[in-house]
């Protein structure tokens, strides 16, 4: 069996252990210096000002958008343009914060809503918001897409949490919106067993995601931003502001367990993307020798941080006898994602404008994906080849 994932963290044993030393050693296990430390070590990798530290990567999607409602910068039935080819808990915050979800297509070769795809929306309907995905390592053309977004008054945010290590010629993935989001789950590119995070640059978002994040209270900004909101509200004392909520929030905070093992994960980072990179190049020449199969396009793509093998087939009866190929020799898949966010049960609940989506209905019924991570070893490669080449 090749399972997506063999184990919770890369190098199990080493962190196991440092975990258990910590845990005997440490006398304060809810949100304190260990996650303020990871933020900033996780800003400074990430290349990024601030970073807010969730409990999950779906809880960094919640409190984004709910801090840009709380700014104003969005409001109740705003349209948020999202990747059609995504993760549940991107859309769902959209509908549950009142605002209006706009599906963008994407595109079969590069699995990712592209400028052209953002292009032909906005001939349809005027977006307020994109909340992108970078879907499964890849992304989109995000330096025309930023450029797009701006010329259009679109607040552009990005969800990197299957494309942590990804570069394009103009940075980082996770670096071209005013903020994007980052999972911690056991299957991404770090784990934390659990956890998350958002990144910014923006003064005035890091300070309301961080009340997003915890009750709404101050407890957790600076002095300077303290003292404005407690002179503003008439709040006369510490004993006073202790219970003083000044925005709508939730209580999404991590606890320092989260943060001790993502600074011990952040050590293995760059080994670990690399590795990922590497395998996916041995696995993609079996893809350019097989004929019923896509090649993913990635010329875009300064460095692949691959966070699954996608197999994208060139018929859904294709598709068929691939995955009773792949599942006959014990390789563990899933679909590629969501597929057509649309026909989800909660969304045709909820949202009743249905936009058409050639990409990702074909990516829905023609794709899936294995597991690609550093603990594979050569065996597992060469079935997963041979799993990869025509018969």
């Amino acid at each position: 069996m090749i399972p997506l994932m063999k184990n919770a963290f890369l190098k199990e044993h080493e962190t196991k252990k440092a975990l258990a030393d910590f845990l005997l050693r440490t006398t304060h296990l809810s949100m304190g210096d260990q996650c303020l430390e990871f933020e900033r070590e996780f800003a400074k990798a990430q290349g990024r000002k601030h970073c807010v530290l969730f409990n999950s990567g779906a809880s960094a999607n919640l409190a984004l958008l709910q801090a840009l409602k709380n700014m104003g910068r969005l409001k109740d039935g705003a349209k948020v343009g999202f990747s059609a080819l995504t993760w549940s808990t991107n859309v769902m915050p959209i509908i549950q914060l009142g605002m209006k979800p706009v599906p963008v297509d994407c595109e079969p070769h590069t699995l990712n809503s592209m400028s052209s795809n953002l292009a032909d929306t906005l001939k349809k309907v005027k977006l307020d918001a994109l909340f992108i995905t970078n879907a499964l390592g890849f992304a989109g053309d995000l330096g025309a897409i930023r450029e797009l977004c701006n010329r259009n008054g679109i607040i552009l945010v990005e969800d990197n949490c299957e494309s942590l290590g990804t570069v394009l010629p103009g940075g980082k993935t996770g670096n071209f919106g005013i903020g994007a989001t980052f999972s911690f789950f056991v299957a991404h590119h770090m784990s934390t067993i659990e956890g998350g995070a958002a990144c910014t640059n923006d003064d005035e978002l890091e300070e309301m995601l961080r009340m997003t994040r915890a009750n709404g209270w101050d407890r957790n900004l600076g002095f300077a931003r303290q003292r404005k909101l407690r002179d503003k509200h008439a709040i006369k004392s510490e004993f006073e502001a202790k219970y003083t909520f000044y925005d709508l929030a939730f209580n999404l905070r991590p606890t320092e367990i989260t943060g001790f093992l993502g600074l011990t994960q952040l050590k293995f980072l760059a080994e670990n993307c690399e590795l990922r990179q590497k395998y996916y190049l041995e696995l993609e020449t079996e893809v350019k020798n097989n004929p019923d199969l896509i090649l993913p396009r990635r010329d875009h793509i300064s460095f692949l941080s691959s966070f699954a093998f996608p197999v994208i087939c060139k018929t859904k009866e294709l598709r068929a006898r691939y995955i009773e190929q792949f599942s006959g020799d014990g390789v563990e898949i899933r679909p590629v994602i969501a597929g057509n966010m649309q026909l989800q049960p909660f969304y045709a609940k909820y949202v009743k404008e249905i936009y058409p989506l050639p990409g990702a209905d074909f990516l829905h019924e023609c794709g899936f994906y294995f597991g690609n991570y550093p603990e594979l070893t050569q065996s597992d490669l060469d079935m997963l080849k041979s799993c990869l080449r025509k018969y």
